[in-house]
Parts: C-alpha cells; structure tokens; sequence
C-alpha cells in the first residue's frame, strides 16, 4: 500500500463522505487558480497546511513525503520563467519581470497542489470510486478504475520483492550488476503482470462476473454543517483576499 494511501485510511476524516472533502479540498484547489497569487494563493496554501496537520492529522513529514513531488514540479515550472530565448540580449536571457512571474506561479501551483494533496490524504480510493457510479460515470469505466488501482499495488509489490531477491544475490555490487538487474526486473515483471491479470479474470469469471463488479462501500452521509463551514471558510478567504489586495501595495 501506497504511504499516502495508508494515510488515507487512518485519517482522522476517513469516515467523512468524500462530498464533505471534496468541497474542502478541491474548493481551495480551485481559489488557489482563481485567486491573485498574493494574497489569495499565499493564504489558501496556510489554510490547507493548517487542515492537512490540524483537524485532519496528517503527520508533517509524511506530507513532506508527498508533497515534495509535486513541488519539484512545481519549481521547475517556475524556473524557466526566469529565462528568455532570443531577444537583443543574446540567445538565453534574464526575462523581464521573471522573478515576479517564476513566484506568482510558484505560488499557485503549490497552494493548488496542498489542495489536492488534502483530499487525497482523507479520501481512500476505495471509498472514491465505488460512488462514482452515482454520480453519473459509467459502471465499466469505475470498473476498470478498480482493477488498475488494485493491480498497480501487486505490482508495486512484485517489483520490491523482485529487488530484493536481487540484492540478496549481490545483483547491485557493480553497475554492470545493475544493468542486468534491471533488465530482468522489467521482464519479471511484465511477465508477472500478465499471469496476475489473467488468474484475476478466471477468479471472475469462475464467481460469476457479468460485467459489474459490487464492492462493499461504508455507510456515510454528507455532513451539512462541515460543508457550511467549509463553503464559508472558501468564501472567507476569497473576501479577505480581496480586502488585503486592496490593503498591501
């Protein structure tokens, strides 16, 4: 299982309906593309820090774990706007204003990707996709969505245990070791991913599969008072961005 995965399922919001969250969540993910970058995406990138390590019990460096992936991202998105290509200056210059340009995106992309990060952090997938269903996606495509989700954790751990085996036989002393290793991790592998698929499709067609696979999914209702409270925070940053774009130069 996935760190951020297991965090899901521990979480102090795991029995929350994925609604509640998802207004949560995404809305600050939604304020931090909408709003100015300062203030609007600054405060929404506090607000989903204080609810991923307050209320919803994310440790910090767990989070850090996962954040610093979409981070480097992020980083490296604003670091080419710090350069121009062409131009009287040469072939590689300094952009006009790119230090401001390089932060503002900086700032939006991270506050946007905490915003995910929170709904992912408290929503296990297989709370998620069972109800998608209900809202309007096809029975097959959740269906597919499913298997790849459980599939992709069999191979994660086919491949660590492959690795393992590897090092138990002294396949990482060298880099030649290496190469060799990893040529037959990939092969391992791929033959391993088909022989799992093909025993999971003869599991299902042996109890009977016609076409809809029914989880069990736990009983929750949206809670209206935590998503007021979250619709009126959303509204209380997005006001308060307002007045502080006003207020600060």
């Amino acid at each position: 299982m996935l760190p951020i995965d297991a965090a899901a399922h521990s979480s102090r919001w795991r029995r929350r309906h994925p609604v509640d969250k998802a207004v949560l969540g995404l809305g600050l993910t939604v304020l931090a593309i909408s709003l100015p970058p300062w203030p609007g995406a600054a405060l929404v990138l506090v607000t989903a820090l204080a609810a991923l390590m307050g209320p919803a019990g994310v440790p910090a460096r767990r989070l850090w774990r996962a954040y610093r992936v979409p981070l480097g991202f992020c980083v490296t998105g604003a670091v080419t706007l710090l350069v121009q290509v062409g131009g009287p200056e040469g072939f590689v210059s300094l952009a006009d204003d790119g230090g401001l340009r390089a932060g503002e995106l900086l700032l939006r992309t991270s506050a946007a990707s905490l915003g995910v990060l929170l709904f992912a952090f408290t929503t296990p997938m297989s709370d998620l996709l069972p109800r998608l269903v209900k809202a309007g996606v096809p029975a097959p495509v959740v269906d597919v969505a499913l298997v790849t989700y459980r599939m992709s954790f069999l191979l994660l751990d086919s491949v660590r245990r492959i690795r393992d085996a590897q090092a138990a036989r002294l396949g990482h002393t060298s880099r030649a070791a290496e190469w060799r290793s990893l040529s037959g991790l990939g092969a391992t592998a791929f033959v391993r991913a088909f022989d799992r698929a093909t025993r999971l499709q003869a599991g299902l067609a042996g109890r009977g599969y016609d076409g809809t696979l029914r989880v069990l999914v736990p009983e929750a209702r949206v809670s209206v008072r935590f998503t007021a409270a979250s619709c009126a925070l959303l509204a209380a940053l997005a006001a308060l961005t307002l007045v502080l774009e006003k207020a600060l130069p």
